[in-house]
């Protein structure tokens, strides 16, 4: 039943490589606590108590509120799949209250940080130094996720109606709108990348060697060059990503339409983001009412 419920994540919910193999890890977790193999697992005898004795020994264990309410999550939706498929009568994790977590506020980088980032005239203009440079762009102006720039293939990048396909999360494409200027700077560093390699991949980022760009040559790259201008502890293409969210919502952007070109499923992972536009609301308050001082 375990295997029957990933490759259900994998084939049918299109679910990422690693977003499966963490509902394996918990799945065989719980079965290891149970003392059983995960494909002698019989639902029939399973109880919430044993759940509950299982949830308490993470607990003791100093897991995270984060990964045990992760945990749970993958129980509630193993056990979901079950009653849909008719593999069980009963839901035991229903008694089985999610922890409270707290979600960090999303770190971004200022504007001024970006401003130097992407306005040094003293960036040589080689072939490497210009796809680093518009890798940090792309991010900065779309908001698009590592893995997703990556795929990029030169055939989803359209310069006449200035804009960019990408596939994101369960293989889902989203149309995201680019300016003028970094359509330029696209069409600038193809010309240079076909005048310096000779055998090329489908990919618009390629290394030197004709190669697609692989995720830790990237976050790499990213966290030196921001390392440079910014004091944050985190300097990912990730960062970025929030960067983006943060800068369009504070120019007065809708949510829904930050939802809808972040890629994201819910309105509710775009939420964690309204809490710069207090900020930047807060701050016009204190300077501009004169009893706020």
């Amino acid at each position: 039943m375990v295997n029957e419920f990933l490759q259900y994540l994998q084939y049918e919910k299109n679910y990422s490589f690693h977003t499966v193999l963490s509902y394996r890890t918990d799945l065989y977790q719980f079965c290891d606590f149970l003392a059983i193999k995960p494909q002698e697992i019989n639902p029939i005898d399973i109880h919430s108590q044993q759940i509950q004795q299982w949830t308490l020994s993470l607990m003791s264990a100093n897991i995270s509120a984060r990964s045990l309410s992760r945990k749970i999550s993958t129980l509630k939706s193993f056990w979901k799949f079950l009653l849909v498929r008719g593999l069980a009568k009963q839901d035991p994790t229903l008694k089985i209250i999610l922890p409270k977590t707290k979600k960090p506020i999303p770190a971004f980088f200022k504007e001024n940080e970006m401003g130097t980032v992407l306005d040094n005239k003293f960036i040589p203009d080689d072939f490497k130094s210009t796809r680093d440079q518009l890798i940090i762009s792309i991010f900065y102006q779309t908001g698009i996720r590592l893995a997703e720039l990556i795929s990029i293939e030169d055939k989803d990048v359209d310069l006449i109606n200035e804009n960019l396909r990408v596939v994101g999360k369960r293989n889902k494409q989203r149309i995201i709108p680019i300016s003028n200027a970094l359509c330029r700077e696209i069409s600038e560093y193809i010309e240079l990348r076909n005048s310096k390699i000779e055998t090329l991949a489908a990919n618009l980022f390629l290394r030197e060697n004709g190669q697609r760009l692989y995720p830790k040559l990237i976050y790499n790259m990213v966290h030196t060059t921001m390392s440079g201008v910014s004091s944050l502890h985190k300097r990912s293409p990730h960062v970025l990503r929030h960067t983006f969210a943060t800068s369009i919502l504070n120019g007065g952007a809708d949510i829904n339409a930050v939802k809808d070109l972040l890629g994201h499923s819910s309105l509710a992972a775009t939420q964690v983001y309204t809490h710069t536009s207090f900020e930047e609301l807060n701050n016009i308050y204190k300077h501009a009412h004169p009893r706020a001082k």
